[in-house]
């Protein structure tokens, strides 16, 4: 069964105080509904909004005036707009919108790869549903017209593609990439109609297609620089392309190359928009802001002739702009959308006198020589306006612009008018001289309105600790975050970021277990499969958690504890659909049994070694987070003087088990000598995968009662060897120290399938050679194992096989459940807001495409379709408390005494005193390892209690009260660990000198004898010692 790519989770944290009713970013794209008066914009923030304009209380539209009139934009109501609708639709920028199906849908190309669609006029609001995906950053979108049920799609992976909106999918599929260099094919703009599909980019090509073969026409080649919008005329012969070269070009499809060379704009011209079937009026924006309007309506195509106004000038770049009766809007890299009172440029637009008059020669030569246009400009409706206002400015010669260098206007007469009767019919009209202003002054200096947005995430810190993250908005706004909680925990006001961040940094360093993401204006938090479960934090740095009971030294899993709540829902919905299985499965086993109709065993259970007891529920209830009738902590997992580990448990398919289970008083390591313990350092949460496996499955009858008179080697603290393990490493294999002595760590190939084995059989207790036909057989046996599907549906299919495999097994034995999450006393509970937005995502060679999206409060209702598209490590951590397997991170050190106050420790008969332990050992832990070897009295007091099974008597000092350990020249806190301390004290990549010293509370006696290490008991070729502890 092939594998699913590889799938992350990702959760957005949203302030509460925030509502719908804007972006909280810029605005990519715009769309009108002119049949419903609706304005929709996409943004960077993945939103989808509509806007009800209420185009009546916008200004009159009975009248054609370029005449700015101050007294109806003073009457004109500045909130005419109203928001309507918004949805979530994407986890990305959305790059463009368009509308289709007769303005019912709204379909949206976004950078997370996908295209969807909106209804927002149904009689039932439903959510964007996916119609297609590409391989990398979706771009564009376009359809011929608002009727139709198909749009196509282009993007960054050189792909056009034609969805269905009815629910046929693709229909066609055109690779579009670049002829010299591919990844110039990356298509950033297109133009659709029913007869040619028009695309293009970098490549700085205009290319046209057919959309019913997808088959290529002829390509267009005349800009310098990428091309950004293009339109295409109804009938598909005119296409108009802007580009950042500064220019927009006209091209005729029947003529097969460029008519016109338009350059009316001085910065690179990001925007294309007309609502004129035949393009002949037309606006146009770019980078500076400056928002155009041309009109060449009456030149007979005589682009030069045209009009070209500068209406309005954004303060940023323009990124979309459209048009509708008396109202032009625009959108630009803020979240607001400003609206500007359009301007006519019909016959009646009061120009300058000589421009006028220019126009109107124009008009006599051509109607002398039979080539006046057939096209009329209409004349208002209802003749003559009857508004009369009450102040009117004429439009300055300054906002007229050059509609390219050909072009003989705006200009200034000089000695005279032009003479008409001078003119004979077919020749041209002689150029006055002009005069070309410097900077363009837009007709429209202010919006009539602004559709206001929202605030978005701009910048942030994720600090030290990696649990809070500082966020900085649109409006300047620092928020301090719980990326554990899930909410804004304090608010700093108007800062700066970098100037907060010294008052809430704190000195740790603590494994990348996340990563942070504000390209969609919120806080996204991404867990990755291969890191999400690497960082801990000590159980005694919690202070917002009450009522929760916890072993000293305890750690807690960040990423595990996040997603245990994030998918609390969706727990408690198994653990009711489990119990619903196997009760049906134990009334089946009941009545067979009763009629007498007991399946024979299949299978002998060998019984398991002499004082290793299951603790199994008392019914056939499944567990609960409260612990009830949960299975006891497994022997040999306490937290002892060294290291706290995270508990463990044996493996499933390759991963740990972490168990929580209700918290029991017994035998404190802490009393136990280090040599008759488990390993003194402690491992994190990879490694002792590999030993508390084995130290489970087997152990608890191999660990010899402690004796105080055994004599043990000190050098490595735990690490006993047999005869038979010495002899392996002898031949070369290297056997890492273990818990309770002759135990050989696995490798990691193969482990799992002997574990199982283990688990039953005391014969694992010992390397057993096994004959070729048994491991033949075992070969063939596996190979017909049942499989199941890599997701987390997989993972319930592999629990219900086994409940049926041991009804088959044994008949009248009652089926327990198997899904065990993770207690409170592992992962405390969390009260995560509801609306949390929990996201699926799965990679592909463009980046990520999101696979499922729900809140925390809906996984619990959408379970069926998280066990199809949820991964199946997912599955394991939340129902079997299983981790994936990783390698601990150890830092290596040496010891010192401090100027040679105290003992030196005893060293390998070649000199070698390095240590290594788990990067989580806090510095008190290592100061008990050294209180063993230089203080008796501490030493005899831990084997007392070791021997009474008790703890360590009250009033007896401990080494952290009356040593201390010190690093370049600085006192260590007790509680800092050796990943803080080489990130922020020693800050080098060479082991780590400390030295140990007394603080005068204690006088220290100087011991009999020193432990030294026998030349026998050290490993062959061993350069550095490993000390390790009960663990994790």
């Amino acid at each position: 069964m092939s594998k699913k790519a590889r799938q992350r989770i990702s959760y957005v944290l949203e302030h509460p105080n925030s509502s719908p009713g804007g972006h909280r970013l810029g605005v990519n794209g715009l769309a009108i509904d002119q049949t419903n008066s609706i304005l929709y914009s996409g943004g960077r923030d993945g939103v989808l909004c509509a806007w009800d304009l209420n185009q009546d209380l916008v200004a009159p539209q009975i009248f054609h005036s370029a005449v700015i009139d101050e007294t109806i934009s003073a009457n004109t109501s500045k909130r005419a707009t109203a928001f309507r609708a918004q949805t979530q639709a994407h986890t990305h920028w959305v790059n463009d919108i368009t509308l289709a199906e007769k303005h019912t849908a709204v379909v949206s190309a976004s950078s997370d790869l996908t295209v969807k669609l909106w209804r927002p006029l149904a009689e039932t609001p439903a959510d964007p549903v996916t119609i297609g995906q590409h391989a990398d950053y979706v771009k564009c979108v376009a359809t011929p017209t608002v009727d139709t049920n198909w749009v196509a799609s282009g993007g960054l992976d050189r792909k056009i593609n034609f969805w269905d909106l009815t629910g046929g999918g693709k229909t066609l599929e055109i690779d579009a990439r670049g002829e010299e260099v591919a990844e110039k094919g990356s298509i950033y703009a297109m133009g659709v109609t029913h007869n040619v599909v028009a695309n293009g980019g970098p490549e700085s090509t205009v290319r046209l297609w057919d959309p019913k073969s997808g088959k290529r026409i002829t390509k267009f080649v005349g800009h310098t620089d990428m091309v950004r919008s293009i339109l295409i005329s109804e009938n598909g012969d005119l296409i108009m392309s802007a580009s950042s070269d500064q220019t927009v070009k006209v091209w005729s499809v029947t003529a097969g190359r460029c008519m016109h060379t338009l350059t009316m704009h001085d910065n690179s011209v990001w925007a294309l928009f007309s609502d004129d079937p035949s393009l002949h009026t037309f606006y146009s924006a770019d980078r500076s802001g400056l928002v155009v309007k041309t009109d060449v309506r009456g030149t007979n195509g005589e682009f030069d002739n045209g009009l070209s106004l500068a209406v309005a000038q954004e303060n940023d770049g323009v990124t979309r702009v459209v048009a509708w009766g008396d109202s032009i809007w625009t959108s630009t890299s803020r979240a607001s959308i400003n609206r500007w009172k359009n301007v006519d440029s019909s016959d009646h637009t009061q120009l300058p006198e000589a421009f006028r008059q220019h126009r109107a020669s124009l008009a006599t030569i051509r109607s002398r020589d039979g080539s006046l246009s057939t096209t009329v400009v209409p004349a208002s409706p209802g003749g003559e306006s009857s508004y009369k206002p009450r102040h009117k400015r004429n439009i300055s010669e300054k906002s007229i612009l050059r509609i390219s260098n050909t072009a003989p206007i705006p200009f200034m007469l000089g000695s005279g008018n032009v003479d008409e009767n001078s003119v004979s019919p077919g020749s041209q009209i002689p150029e006055p001289t002009f005069n070309v202003a410097e900077l363009p002054e837009p007709i429209q200096h202010e919006p009539e309105e602004t559709i206001a947005g929202q605030f978005g995430l701009v910048k942030h810190r994720l600090l030290n600790d990696r649990r809070r993250v500082l966020t900085l908005d649109t409006a300047g706004e620092v928020l301090l975050w719980d990326l554990i909680q899930c909410r804004p925990i304090k608010e700093f006001g108007k800062h700066h970021l970098e100037a907060i961040v010294p008052e809430v940094n704190t000195k740790e360093a603590v494994a990348p277990w996340c990563s942070i993401d504000t390209s969609s204006g919120n806080l996204a938090v991404v867990l990755e499969p291969y890191n999400c479960f690497d960082a801990e934090m000590y159980a005694d740095e919690l202070s917002s958690l009450e009522n929760t009971e916890f072993r000293e030294d305890q750690r807690i899993n960040l990423g595990k504890w996040v997603l245990r709540y994030l998918f609390a829902n969706l727990i408690d919905e198994e653990i009711r659909r489990d119990e619903a299985f196997r009760h049906k499965l134990n009334e089946e086993a009941i009545k067979k049994t009763a009629g007498g109709r007991m399946l024979p065993p299949l299978a002998i259970s060998i019984p398991g070694p002499a004082g290793w007891q299951f603790s199994e529920p008392s019914s056939s209830a499944t567990p609960r987070a409260t612990g009830m009738h949960y299975p006891p902590m497994t022997p040999g997992m306490a937290i002892g003087l060294a290291t706290p580990g995270s508990p463990m448990a044996p493996f499933l398919d390759g991963g740990f088990v972490t168990p929580l289970s209700p918290l029991e008083k017994r035998t404190s390591q802490v009393s136990r000598p280090s040599q008759e313990r488990e390993d003194y350092f402690a491992d994190a949460i990879q490694t002792p995968g590999l030993d508390q496996s084995n130290r489970l499955a087997q152990t608890p009858v191999t660990e010899a009662p402690p004796t105080s008179t055994q004599e043990q080697p000190t050098k490595t603290p735990g690490a006993e060897t047999n005869g038979k393990e010495k002899d392996k490493e002898k031949d070369g294999g290297k056997t890492p120290s273990t818990p309770f002595g002759g135990m050989k760590k696995f490798r990691m190939g193969g482990f799992s399938m002997k574990l199982g084995r283990s688990a039953s059989t005391p014969q694992a207790e010992k390397p057993v050679a096994l004959d070729e036909k048994a491991e033949e057989s075992e070969s063939n046996d596996s190979q017909h194992e049942k499989e199941f599907d890599d997701n987390l549906g997989g993972v319930i299919q592999k629990i219900r096989d086994e409940y049926e495999k041991q009804l088959v097994d044994n008949p009248g034995q009652v089926v327990e459940t198997k899904i065990t999450p993770s207690l409170p006393n592992d992962t405390p509970v969390l009260k995560l807001p509801p609306g949390t937005k929990v996201i699926i995502q799965e990679e592909t060679s463009g980046g990520s495409a999101e696979v499922y999206r729900g809140t925390v409060g809906s996984v619990g209702v959408d379970v069926d379709e998280i066990e199809q598209k949820g991964p199946k490590w997912l599955g394991e951590c939340l129902l079997q408390n299983v981790l994936p397997v990783k390698d601990a991170v150890k830092v290596s050190f040496v010891l010192f005494p401090y100027k040679g106050e105290l003992p030196e420790l005893a060293v390998a008969a070649d000199g070698n005193n390095r240590l290594n332990a788990n990067r989580m050992l806090r510095v008190k832990k290592i100061l008990g390892y050294v209180a063993e070897r230089i203080d008796p009295e501490w030493k005899d007091e831990v084997g007392r209690a070791e021997s009474e099974g008790g703890e360590i008597r009250e009033g007896v000092m401990r080494p952290e009260e009356y040593l201390e350990l010190w690093c370049n020249e600085k006192v260590l806190p007790h509680k800092m660990t050796l990943a803080t301390l080489r990130t922020h004290v020693w800050r080098g990549g060479n082991d780590i000198v400390l030295y140990y010293r007394a603080n005068g509370k204690k006088e220290i006696p100087v011991m009999e004898e020193v432990e030294e290490v026998e030349d026998g008991k050290e490993e062959g070729g061993k350069k550095s010692e490993e000390v390790q502890s009960p663990a994790a």
